[in-house]
């Protein structure tokens, strides 16, 4: 599909979306005033374990007998497309709601978190799920998990590795910062991201059954026959230009006497994606020619699970299978045909239970045991299609559990104090073998190792009245981490010489003990503002590949060398906030600076390596990296905004627009490399309770701020425009649909030379120019 295909389909689209917008509003303004389409309240489950009460569905055992509440009247707060703020957190959490994802273009978690303040993605390819890099931190302090159980693959291990989430299965992101990461671990340092889903209903998705509060009591409530059961469907499809790209989801939930099940499957296949035609950066010899070779994917996956609703609880399990093929970009991969198949068998348990207790509000539990592989495929000689086979494959085996006790508040007079307590433990055995000689270290990224973690933690928050409260949190972990690591680290590797690594191997058996700590404080103020302050107090244990690395690592370019000496890293932060999230302005404003003690990272020391070599100086293909520690700052700011500037016809139009830097520094003055350039940002937006249009443009600054052997990134413009539709229909039969939403979105409409700074092969990967996705959602 050409450029000014392209460029005339977009405008002839948007003429018909538009005179239709015209149409639909007149109609609107005509129509019942209280029939307009509405979002859900954006409900936050992940930050912390201390939650408030939220809407649920009728569950047995754990509602009140209170009459429904009316049907609200059309809010503009409430549209599509409104930006979510919360304000009832002790930190900054960006909420990616169920409506933004389906119109969202993205098909991995890093390229729907790409574009929001303080967040971008790995982007190392189309396939490996561009992990999410939060205020300039990702992989061993950025920790991904779903429905409260982590992902559990091999993304933290390598950028070019896939993060088994697909946002096709996906119903809300959450982005937590700050204290409530302790909920979830050490090793989340700068943030986690929390996906959910439906794939174990922790409601009766029965239409039925009236939506009333839920407080979390003991009364006894309607019971579903298994005379009268309901069910739901939904299809999910979409299309895209720029790698001609097809996507499709079907989800179905049904319920009856008491038990909900749940069952998905979707399926995604693209080409090489299309590029300005530039050539690459070192190479001007080899242009791109429209497209991004050796970039095209494939994913599929499916998942079942159920439900048993009890007086005071619920029991669920599911069961879910992913499965991704997908090439890896640059001169290397081109010329090798490098690509990844990889394989997730996931099983995941979760519940709670009200006890009719004085004491007790509820006990919560997660379990989930993993078997994650993964084959890295190429040719081993370029020229030799016959040499094509498996050059790496990566195993990851894990199992975790973890039960939370939420008290009911207790008055201490000048507060209302709510404490929640929490056990998690994990067990994680990963290998990376040489797939010559599995039992030798040559061509092996590590020998197999082992991580144990057992941790406690306890979250107290004090409510002193309507407008203030604080949060007190604290953990406590003991780390087990074995493997074999060379007897020491040299500045010159070579196994060839020495298979151990340059004397003999040693069996190490680490412990560490890391503790946290965090305080907060909420203020609400006049205008409805939110006004938040926290300092947290963070120790990490190395991990894994910290330690035991001694290999080459493709996707870095790096030959990786581990560390048995390194020690705990400590982050020393403090984060101030302002929001408001109701009325017709409505704005994030974060600042933030953390201080490092022994920040760990991949110190490249200026010599090369290949195969299983290295040598002083430049030469061969790999940068020798060993990893270090050094103390560093990182400080930045985050600003995001809506503001409703007029009515128009039945909807509202408004600009809006957003900021975010991040400056990271070692103490000698150094930069640390792979840091994010500032972006500033801002559109113009249309919505009403069917339509939303909006056009935005992102500039993100050159970044020269770099570290190591880095290159400067030079700047670009990243303009895109949406326009969807959302209706609710009557429902004439059982089968009818019930809602449809279809719609346009076009990206990089400049069509500009895109590199992303934070991306190890930005040098030789261009993201995707000019593009258009169509995408239609419908219920039954």
């Amino acid at each position: 599909m050409s450029y000014k295909f392209l460029r005339a389909s977009l405008a002839g689209g948007s003429a018909v979306a538009m005179a239709l917008l015209v149409n639909g509003a007149a109609r609107s303004q005509q129509a019942d005033p209280g029939a307009g389409t509405t979002l859900p309240e954006i409900v936050v489950q992940a930050p912390s374990p201390i939650q408030r009460p939220h809407q649920h569905r009728a569950q047995p055992g754990r509602t009140t007998t209170a009459a429904p509440p009316a049907a609200p009247a059309p809010n503009p707060e409430t549209y599509a497309g409104t930006l979510p703020i919360v304000t009832d957190q002790f930190a900054t959490v960006t909420v990616v709601p169920n409506e933004e994802i389906r119109r969202s273009a993205a098909s991995t978690l890093g390229d729907l978190l790409n574009n929001k303040p303080g967040i971008t993605g790995s982007s190392f390819a189309p396939g490996a799920s561009s992990r999410p890099i939060i205020r300039g931190l990702d992989v061993n302090r950025v920790g991904i998990v779903e429905n409260g159980i982590g992902s559990n693959g091999a993304s933290d291990l390598g950028e070019d590795h896939f993060v088994p989430i697909d946002p096709l299965s996906t119903n809300q992101v959450e982005v937590i910062r700050g204290p409530a990461t302790l909920r979830y671990g050490s090793q989340s340092i700068g943030g986690v991201v929390s996906a959910s889903n439906n794939r174990i209903p922790e409601t009766l998705p029965c239409s039925a059954v009236p939506s009333i509060q839920t407080y979390g009591y003991n009364v006894k409530a309607p019971q579903l026959s298994a005379s009268n059961p309901c069910a739901s469907f939904e299809a999910r499809s979409a299309l895209s230009s720029v790698d001609r790209g097809r996507e499709g989801a079907v989800l179905l939930d049904a319920a009856g006497n008491n038990v909900a099940i749940h069952a998905d499957a979707f399926a995604r296949k693209t080409e090489d994606y299309s590029v300005p035609n530039s050539p690459y950066r070192f190479d001007p010899s080899r242009p791109f020619a429209g497209k991004q070779p050796n970039s095209a994917t494939q994913s599929d996956g499916a998942s079942i699970g159920g439900s048993y609703f009890f007086a005071g609880g619920f029991i669920g399990a599911a069961v879910q299978q992913n499965n991704s093929i997908y090439g890896i970009p640059g001169i290397d991969g081109e010329e090798h045909r490098t690509r990844i198949s990889a394989r997730q068998t996931k099983l995941t348990v979760k519940g709670d239970y009200h006890p009719n207790s004085a004491a007790i509000e509820v006990i919560r539990f997660w379990a989930g045991a993993t078997n994650y592989k993964h084959n890295e495929i190429g040719l081993a000689d370029p020229a030799d299609f016959s040499s094509d086979g498996v050059r790496q494959t990566f195993t990851n085996k894990e199992q975790e559990g973890r039960v939370e006790v939420q008290f009911m508040p207790l008055n201490l007079r000048f507060a209302a104090l709510t404490t929640a307590v929490g056990v998690q433990a994990s067990h994680q055995e990963l290998t990376a073998p040489s797939p010559d000689d599995p039992g030798s270290p040559l061509n092996g990224l590590w020998d197999p190792n082992k991580n144990t973690k057992v941790a406690g933690y306890i979250f107290n928050e004090l409510k002193f009245s309507k407008i203030t409260k604080a949060q007190v949190a604290a953990r406590i972990e003991q780390v087990n981490l074995t493997g074999t690591t060379p007897s020491f680290i040299p500045e010159l590797f070579d196994l060839n010489v020495d298979p151990a690594g340059i004397g003999p191997a040693t069996s190490r058996n680490l412990n560490f003990t890391p503790m946290s700590g965090s305080v907060g404080l909420i203020q609400n103020l006049p205008w409805n503002l939110a006004a938040s302050i926290t300092g947290q107090y963070t120790e990490r244990a190395p991990k894994p590949a910290e330690l035991f690395s001694r290999g080459g690592h493709d996707a870095t370019v790096t030959f990786d060398i581990g560390n048995p000496n390194l020690g705990i890293e400590t982050a020393k932060s403090i984060e101030v906030g302002l929001r408001k999230a109701t009325g017709p302005f409505r704005f994030e404003l974060t600042g933030y600076v953390t201080r490092f003690d022994g920040f760990i990272y991949r110190r490249l020391t200026g010599n090369t390596c290949e195969d299983v070599a290295c040598v002083a100086g430049p030469g061969l293909e790999l940068n020798q990296a060993i990893y270090s520690q050094k103390d560093a700052n990182f400080r930045g700011a985050e600003f995001q905004f809506q503001y409703d500037v007029l009515p128009v016809l039945a909807g509202q139009f408004g600009v809006e627009g957003q900021y975010d830097i991040v400056r990271a520094t070692f103490t000698d003055g150094t930069n640390v490399p792979r840091i994010p350039p500032q972006r500033l940002g801002g559109g113009i937006y249309y919505r009403d309770a069917n339509w939303l249009a909006r056009v935005n443009l992102l500039h993100a600054f050159a970044q020269n701020n770099i570290g190591d052997i880095e290159t400067s990134t030079p700047g670009y413009n990243r303009l895109k425009a949406e326009l969807s539709y959302t209706t609710k229909l009557a429902k004439t039969d059982w089968w009818g649909a019930q809602e449809f939403t279809f719609g346009v979105v076009g990206d990089n409409l400049l069509n500009e030379d895109i590199r992303n700074s934070v991306s190890y092969s930005k040098d030789q990967v261009l993201m995707p120019g000019l593009g258009v996705r169509m995408f239609a959602n419908v219920k039954y």
